[in-house]
């Protein structure tokens, strides 16, 4: 009999009082998962993919907010309060939330990643990462959500599709696991280990005139296939829900691109770096893969708040070095913006 998330968790957990607050939490935020995929599945928020007002009001992460953005934050600050939590942040709200002042743990998430597909029924999710509380914390609560993502006790995403499913890591591996409606278990369906090598990227073609010319470049490459100079062919994937493109990478092999452009607030691209690249990319190092900020792995990188944005790129291993390569290499960039820099390719 295939293990449940509950039998795999307890087993992570054993006897040592950190990881049962991890398993604890990790528990509550499935069973959020489970009540949300049920709202999603039955239309139970009425018009979901409405706004929030007459034109929406903007999140902490400066998004539109949507009536199911704002249900799934109820959802999962309600699972926080259930586990010893002692801060919640959330693309959702603008600061912080204290929870429990002797928490050990403090969750950073988005809880509707890909909520502008809601109306047209594509997969949207939930991404979520674990991390320590310290004495330190406590004195200086601003300071929780500026750990790098190496000190991440447990990182995944919940995928709302056609199937509920959650990919999660507690540093020993990539796990998947589907959800059973009728016992409401998550039952494990595989180890996840990327393929080190790519046939498909995901990126949004559409603002390529805004690229940098080293990002220009690697597409190109891409795009002369078995000719060109990587020797194979490629297929181009973008679902614009992050975790849509995560789960396909993280089974068949790919890689992710949402890098700065040169469009007026896309300097350092739009994905945010405490609650969506850190944990896609501690997801992506336990699996086998990589994950970047272009130049630099994203997980060594020390935020200077909850919402910061970050350029990002994971997936297959040797496809994220050869971006990596492709950026470093002055030949290829002959207009490129200071995010890039001069810096060396480093950490991989």
């Amino acid at each position: 009999m295939a293990a449940t998330l509950t039998d795999y968790l307890g087993a992570y957990a054993g006897a040592d009082a950190r990881r049962r607050d991890v398993a604890a939490l990790v528990g509550e935020l499935a069973k959020a998962a489970g009540r949300l995929q049920h709202l999603i599945s039955t239309g139970a928020t009425g018009d979901a993919g409405a706004a929030t007002g007459s034109d929406g009001d903007p999140n902490g992460g400066g998004d539109i907010q949507k009536v199911l953005d704002r249900e799934a934050d109820r959802l999962f600050l309600d699972a926080a309060r259930a586990a010893p939590v002692a801060f919640y942040g959330s693309e959702e709200q603008d600061d912080a939330v204290p929870l429990r002042a002797e928490g050990s743990l403090a969750l950073a998430i988005d809880p509707l990643d890909g909520s502008s597909n809601i109306e047209t029924n594509v997969s949207i999710g939930t991404i979520f990462s674990v991390l320590p509380v310290d004495e330190g914390h406590r004195a200086d609560p601003s300071s929780v959500f500026r750990q790098a993502g190496r000190a991440q006790l447990a990182a995944g995403f919940f995928v709302y599709g056609p199937r509920l499913m959650l990919v999660v890591t507690v540093g020993e591996g990539t796990h998947a696991f589907g959800w059973s409606p009728d016992t409401g278990t998550f039952t494990k369906l595989a180890t996840l280990s990327i393929p080190e090598k790519a046939k498909e990227y995901s990126i949004n073609a559409s603002n390529s005139r805004h690229w940098d010319e080293p990002v220009r470049l690697y597409i190109e490459h891409c795009l002369e296939g078995a000719e060109g100079p990587r020797g194979r062919d490629f297929n181009m994937r973008w679902v614009a829900s992050m975790v849509a493109d995560a789960y396909r990478i993280f089974v068949r092999g790919g890689i992710y691109i949402y890098t700065g452009d040169r469009r007026k607030g896309y300097e350092r691209g739009r994905i945010r770096l405490v609650y969506e690249a850190n944990p896609v990319g501690f997801c992506a190092e336990q699996a086998g893969g990589a994950a970047s900020d272009g130049l630099q792995p994203i997980l060594d990188i020390v935020p200077d708040g909850l919402h910061q944005r970050t350029p990002v790129v994971f997936g297959s291993r040797e496809e994220v070095l050869e971006f990596a390569r492709t950026l470093a290499d002055p030949a290829s960039r002959a207009e490129t913006s200071p995010l890039f820099g001069q810096r060396p390719v480093g950490g991989f």
